[in-house]
């Protein structure tokens, strides 16, 4: 590089050089071998300081190179460590919104918990290998829906999973609520049409969850020792989202009154009678979710189904219940897909 650089210089010099021993009587020799020599040492100054400039432009060439390589295995394990974290706590760190200290502080938050029906004799019965097949194929389904609807995912314990919906981030109770009982809803409904699909690559025993929903104020926040930590919640509502959830009938969806209240313009719901729970002082008064909906009410009068070549079929939508209702939907679907000669999804 020095050299192209100073080619003009170079040449310069060259000539005048040339022209002192050429033509000397045009110049006095003295004034211009001075003028020469100082020019050659000032070419020869400026050259070295290009070699070093050389040298430390690849040294920095090869800064940047480590630089890149370490910022792609901070981003790797950066990567690694959004596995372990629920989505949104794991972007506010990174941002620098979510201090990593033990602090805690109170907020209304809409809890969520679902656990598998028979899930002890299911284990007992299933090859190990088999089983932790379905269950990472059941979370990730779970997941993906606790994603959408932007749940923060705060444990997987065995079988059973908790969300809660208004922190890190909150759209005002009433919709923190609504999201959750949408999302409830769409995993009882994805788990109707994985019912058939499990069922036909072999699997005897259905993942049949049940779910509990309460709204209540909770204490979030970092929670352990200055050496490890967790972000999760505690308090009674905890507590009774658990509860309830172990009142709910299999494939349903089971929510508190407080929940209720946040929902009630957006839900059709069974209302049952008053629960006595284990560690909860007054009776409680919960809901079964029927159907989740925008506007419209579902449909309740008969359905008759008399076609040439069926035995014919009514349907008493008022007599249904959420996981017979949606069951039926899936089922029927996956006929009319069998007619149509659509494969099922992988």
């Amino acid at each position: 590089m020095t050299d192209s650089f100073l080619g003009k210089e170079n040449e310069v010099l060259v000539e005048s050089e040339k022209l002192l021993a050429d033509s000397p009587e045009l110049v006095t020799p003295e004034t211009y071998a001075k003028l020469t020599a100082d020019y050659a040492r000032l070419l020869k100054n400026f050259s070295r300081i290009i070699r070093i400039s050389d040298r430390n432009e690849l040294r920095l060439q090869s800064v940047s190179d480590e630089l890149e390589i370490e910022k792609k295995k901070l981003e790797g394990v950066a990567g690694q460590l959004a596995k372990y974290l629920p989505r949104q706590i794991y972007d506010s760190i990174f941002k620098g919104d979510q201090s990593i200290e033990i602090k805690t502080q109170r907020k209304l938050l809409t809890v969520f918990f679902s656990d598998i029906q028979g899930f002890t004799h299911i284990s007992s019965v299933i090859q190990p290998e088999v089983l932790t097949h379905y269950m990472n194929a059941y979370f990730t389904e779970m997941s993906d829906i606790a994603a959408k609807h932007g749940g923060t995912i705060d444990k997987y314990i065995g079988d059973a999973m908790m969300v809660f919906f208004g922190d890190p981030e909150s759209r005002g109770p009433q919709e923190d609520a609504l999201a959750c009982v949408r999302m409830a809803y769409e995993m009882q409904e994805r788990l109707a049409e994985l019912h058939i699909q499990w069922q036909r690559e072999g699997l005897q025993h259905p993942f049949i969850t049940r779910i509990g929903i309460n709204t209540g104020y909770c204490n979030v926040g970092n929670f352990g020792s200055h050496s490890r930590m967790a972000y999760t919640i505690l308090g009674g509502e905890v507590n009774l989202a658990a509860r309830i959830e172990g009142k709910c009938e299999p494939g349903g969806v089971l929510i508190s009154h407080e929940t209720y209240a946040q929902v009630k313009d957006f839900v059709e719901v069974s209302e049952r009678d008053l629960l006595e729970l284990k560690g909860i002082a007054l009776p409680v008064k919960t809901y079964a979710v029927v159907k989740v909906s925008d506007t419209n009410r579902s449909h309740t009068s008969d359905l008759r189904i008399d076609i040439k070549g069926l035995d014919k079929m009514i349907v008493k939508p008022g007599n249904l219940s959420m996981p017979d209702r949606l069951s039926l939907v899936a089922r029927l679907r996956d006929m009319a897909n069998t007619l149509e000669g659509i494969k099922p999804h992988d």
